[in-house]
This record gives C-alpha cells, structure tokens and sequence, in this order.
C-alpha cells in the first residue's frame, strides 16, 4: 500500500471502520514493531486530529516512551501512576472523561482534558499501553474502545 490515508469523515464508527483495512494495509507484512507503531499513532491523528496519541512499552518495570504523534510528553511512568501506569497495573482499559477528575493523573500537557488508555498484552502479561488524549471533555467512549481494541489485535507483539 502507498503510504497515504484516504481521510473519511462521518460518525466515529464509520471512521474507525474506513480506517481499519488502512492501518491494516500498512503493517501487514512489516515485522519491525516500532515501524508499526509510528504508522498507527500518526494514522490514528490523521483521521481523528487526536491531541496526543501514542505508546508506552514496559522496559525494566517502567513504561517509556515510544512511537506517538503530538506535542511532547512524559519519558517514564511507573506502575500504578497515573491513567496510564493504573491501565499497566490493573490491566485493563480506562476512559476518562475528565483527566482533572482522575486522581493521580499525570499532566504532561494542560490542554489535555479527556483520555483513553489501552493495556496491550502478550501471553498474558502486558507489554505496553496506547495512550490517547483529546483536548476536549467525554470525548471517548466505548466506540473507542472497540475499534482501538481491534487494532491492537492486528499487531503481532513479538
């Protein structure tokens, strides 16, 4: 597949559905797991215009930054801090319709008022979270959820 996103417009579902085949196109076949989450992260802000989304991986009991497309944002979040680190520690998915409600949360950016975090897992132990934010209030719902969910699913976390 060429290297560019054909930009739908329409309700939330109806892009994630267009967007789906895409990001599928663009990892399917590519083995380098960073190349994967760099195209994910600035596909997902394309279609969305996402504040910030992006990926932590665990690396020696911390998450650390990796691929993501927004302004710049924390390096190291530990275990249990934060929306991010309490997704690692409690393995699963948090929406949070207003981030300055969650307690403990980690403002790398101001702007940011809303937020969805997804653990990825391997072989039972997670790997890594996907942390997106939006500079708008309840901006994330199960919709989100799902169809984030379905493309962690595509990617071989090896």
């Amino acid at each position: 597949m060429a290297e560019d996103l054909k930009i739908i417009t329409g309700s939330k579902e109806e892009q994630y559905q267009a967007l789906m085949p895409q990001i599928n196109a663009l990892i399917y076949g590519e083995e380098d797991l960073i190349a994967n989450l760099g195209n994910i992260t600035a596909a997902l802000k394309e279609q969305f215009h996402f504040f910030w989304v992006g990926f932590y991986l665990v690396k020696n009991d911390e998450l650390v930054l990796g691929p993501f497309q927004g302004p710049v944002a924390c390096t190291r979040i530990s275990k249990g801090r934060g929306v991010c680190g309490k997704s690692w520690e409690g393995e699963k998915i948090f929406i949070v319709p207003d981030v300055n409600s969650f307690p403990g949360h980690i403002a790398c950016s101001s702007l940011s008022k809303s937020e969805i975090v997804l653990p990825i897992s391997r072989n039972g132990i997670v790997i890594g979270v996907l942390d997106v934010d939006s500079e708008f209030l309840h901006h994330f719902d199960e919709i989100d959820s799902v169809y984030l969910s379905q493309i962690l699913n595509l990617i071989a976390f090896d």
